[in-house]
């Protein structure tokens, strides 16, 4: 009888491209009279389910209100589908993938139409 443990399987970090729509809230720091937010993100995560999770948790903490996520994978999958993906976006994935992070890349603010 041996006392080795199972060895674990290391799930490798990816990237995750990730589109949270955020409605308003006290002290979110939107602009006033707008109606809320689109943020592309890039997080890192072992599956997009993780990346999804994180994200919505950092961003409930930095007091905005999460209120749809639309994933569209990882760069290999981008990539696949025939994105075209600049530089910059992936230097931006490289950034979150290398500090294990959420990176915001662009803000879209909505507002109600007079």
């Amino acid at each position: 009888m041996t006392d080795e443990k199972p060895k674990k399987h290391k799930r490798t970090q990816q990237v995750f491209t990730l589109l949270v729509e955020v409605g308003r809230k006290d002290g979110d720091g939107l602009p006033d009279g707008s109606t809320g937010a689109a943020l592309m993100c890039y997080a890192a995560g072992v599956d997009e389910d993780e990346a999804v999770r994180e994200t919505v948790a950092l961003l409930k903490h930095a007091d905005l209100a999460p209120l749809e996520v639309t994933g569209y994978g990882t760069l290999q999958e981008r990539l696949a589908e025939g994105h075209d993906i600049s530089d910059e976006e992936k230097d931006l994935m490289d950034r979150a993938l290398a500090e294990n992070s959420v990176v915001v890349a662009q803000t879209t603010t909505f507002y109600q139409d007079a």
